[in-house]
């Protein structure tokens, strides 16, 4: 790309203010977006320095790739970084970080890509692209992965069950592992397994300083702690090391569809049974929409043996009548990308969720009113399974606080056209605003582009000030901010 096309692409990252644009452009020199809001000029000489030092691309407006590499899942974010480094390894992460450290300029980080929050990309900062980073490495003798931050789920549970190995890992195959593992991590094998972070051993992670930096038990105990569900605050890890468990590739599962009539003594009877239900047994039960009235959507994974599986799912049966049951013996890869058409790239998502101890009477009577007072076509309530070997995890064993909760529950909006984004944010806000005091914290992997900085602190409890030291320590000027941020200066 020539500089003039350059220049011309990269002014529509910002609105000229105070800089005098058409000289500095003129200069060949590049507007960016800085920390706290500040306006940076890039000069070209630096952004040369940058690519020369990179084994990976240096993407900027109108190039090829450029476009593809900014966009999100969430499609309800288009910004516009000023750079992307698509990073080929550690290294490439080390560059970017001093660079973005040495200019001031707003940093976010992309993995997988599916940041709810939008905060994996940004307007007119840098962006650190891991997508290119996806090797997987198992080692069947000793129960391990190592996994690079690009992976996608998909990927690695495929890696893993080629030896009869797998762990928790999410439940829609094209969710990143990096944001996943980093924020906590539940999966249809949570309940039996533990979170993801849960069966993280160790990490490779590169601070604000641009330092390369190993997390373990042994190394830097405390920082590993801190990754455990303290999300992206103390840098970029580069890679996870992860146990993993003997999961046979051989499943029960699949969806159950029943009709949300009666929907309150439904979900009554579907909370009695799934308070009982073993570690083996998952599954999220979901309100959806459709032309013909709501329905009751159970998500199933059993993953104990044939004859446990069919035993307790008969008793799940009996909950209602169903108008579809696709539940049947089937593999753990297939689960794990059966959900993946219904979250589609490029659709626009807007969600609310908290932890709740129990789907409680009182719970089902808020979310039951409020669907038959203010019905829309594609809002959604779903209850998101967990407990069982997450419980049992102190809450102070790891960053990741809510270990009684029983379930999360979620207020999801999806719509495919942009005129529909303030009716379905607006339901999921009303809606909220009467199922969020039965609630105790969210899940900070959920968080919500507008949700205030004060959720955060209260969703971690106790562990806030031990993660407040680590930032302090780690990332004492806050270049990790686009994230679920712990402020170093609050």
């Amino acid at each position: 790309m020539k500089r003039r096309e350059f220049c011309a692409s990269a002014l529509s990252v910002l609105t000229a203010a105070s800089v005098p644009w058409q000289r500095v452009l003129a200069a060949g020199s590049v507007p960016a977006a800085g920390t706290a809001g500040k306006q940076v000029v890039l000069q070209p000489s630096d952004i040369d320095d940058l690519r020369g030092s990179l084994r990976g691309e240096l993407l900027l407006p109108g190039q090829d790739g450029y476009d593809t590499a900014r966009h999100l899942w969430n499609g309800a974010f288009d910004k516009k970084p000023a750079l992307i480094v698509r990073c080929a390894g550690g290294a490439d992460v080390s560059q970017a970080v001093k660079f973005a450290r040495s200019h001031d300029l707003l940093l976010a980080v992309k993995g997988g890509g599916h940041s709810l929050s939008g905060q994996s990309v940004c307007d007119g900062g840098l962006m650190i692209d891991l997508s290119p980073m996806k090797s997987v490495r198992v080692d069947p003798t000793v129960k391990t992965a190592r996994v690079e931050a690009g992976t996608l789920l998909g990927q690695f549970d495929r890696e893993a069950q080629a030896y009869g190995l797998a762990t928790t890992a999410g439940t829609v195959s094209h969710t990143g592992v990096a944001g996943l593992t980093l924020g906590g991590g539940f999966g249809r094998i949570g309940r039996k397994y533990g979170l993801a972070c849960d069966n993280l051993v160790g990490a490779d992670i590169i601070t604000a300083d641009g330092r390369f930096v190993k997390a373990s038990a042994k190394d830097n105990p405390e920082l590993f702690w801190g990754l455990r569900g303290g999300g992206g605050n103390f840098g970029v890890v580069t890679s996870f090391e992860y146990q993993l468990h003997e999961v046979t590739p051989a499943m029960t599962g699949g969806l159950i569809v029943i009709p949300f009539v009666k929907g309150r003594e439904l979900l009554r009877s579907f909370a009695d049974f799934i308070g009982g239900a073993s570690d083996e047994m998952y599954s999220d039960a979901m309100i959806v929409p459709t032309p013909n009235g709501r329905v009751l959507v159970l998500d199933v994974c059993h993953s104990g043996a044939p004859a446990q599986a069919e035993k307790e799912i008969a008793q799940l049966r009996k909950i209602g009548k169903s108008v579809q049951d696709e539940v049947k013996a089937t593999t753990y890869v297939k689960l794990q990308s059966s959900q993946d058409a219904n979250y589609p790239h490029g659709r626009k998502y807007y969600i609310k969720s908290g932890f709740i101890p129990a789907i409680s009477p009182q719970v089902i009577d808020v979310v039951v009113d409020y669907l038959d007072a203010a019905p829309f076509p594609s809002g959604i309530v779903s209850f998101v399974h967990q407990g069982g070997a997450i419980s049992r995890v102190k809450p102070t064993a790891t960053a990741f606080w809510h270990r009684a909760a029983n379930h999360s529950v979620m207020m999801i909006g999806n719509w495919d056209d942009a005129g529909a984004a303030a009716s379905n944010m607006q339901w999921v806000k009303t809606g909220w605003q009467k199922v969020e005091p039965l609630t105790d914290g969210f899940y900070v992997n959920e968080i919500a582009h507008d949700d205030p900085a004060n959720k955060v602190r209260a969703t971690y409890g106790d562990n806030y000030s031990r993660l407040l030291a680590l930032k302090k320590q780690y990332d004492p000027t806050n270049l990790f901010r686009l994230n679920a941020n712990i402020r170093p200066d609050v």
